[in-house]
């Protein structure tokens, strides 16, 4: 099925956030992608990262040329006014981390049939003791509901000034095996546990660069 971006008028905000992760990713904030090009495989898939920095979604979204990205994110962004501008702009599906937000799972749902790429931060925090230390079990939910692929991306350290990181784009999960067994508490914990072996997988992998 082909994201349904192609169809969408210009996205200047969106654009605009493209061009200063650009911008950053080759200045202030060095970022090396590898394996950049299976970001444009085909939609709709789920994008899943790891997460260090409120920078993470901008620069993810300038390394994904074909498509547009619909991040989901905190509710609390909408306080930040600046931030909560361009995320409105950029179709942001914000939700409540702390309740059973059913209105954002109708959002990613849509998104998701709609031919578009959801992006989701499986860790939902910064500030995890660990990679994939523990990872939202609503991630798998929407994940298994949805049925599509994920493509895990991982970034070696977090993103900051004058020193460069790296961003690895992983292979497209499979996760039809899991689809095919139902929406159940044992298929989500399975789902979070192959998202962990998957990142640290990535890590390890590319620890040996």
């Amino acid at each position: 099925m082909e994201n349904n971006t192609a169809k969408q008028k210009k996205n200047i905000p969106y654009n605009i956030v493209r061009g200063i992760a650009c911008f950053l990713s080759h200045t202030l904030y060095p970022a090396t992608f590898h394996n950049r090009e299976k970001l444009n495989m085909d939609a709709p898939y789920i994008l899943i990262s790891n997460h260090h920095s409120m920078l993470d979604p901008l620069f993810l979204s300038y390394a994904c040329k074909r498509h547009y990205i619909r991040w989901l994110g905190k509710k609390e962004i909408e306080k930040m006014p600046v931030i909560s501008w361009f995320a409105k702009k950029m179709n942001m599906i914000h939700v409540d981390r702390h309740n059973t937000d059913m209105a954002a799972m109708r959002q990613c749902m849509s998104a998701v049939k709609g031919g578009e790429v959801l992006g989701i931060f499986p860790e939902g925090t910064r500030h995890q003791p660990s990679l994939m230390y523990e990872v939202e079990s609503g991630t798998a939910f929407i994940a298994l509901r949805a049925g599509v692929q994920l493509l895990p991306v991982y970034f070696d350290k977090g993103l900051k000034p004058f020193r460069r990181a790296h961003v690895y784009v992983g292979q497209p999960m499979d996760i039809s095996d899991l689809k095919a067994q139902g929406l159940n508490t044992e298929t989500v914990s399975a789902l979070c546990k192959r998202i962990q072996k998957t990142f640290w997988v990535l890590r390890d992998e590319n620890a040996k660069k």
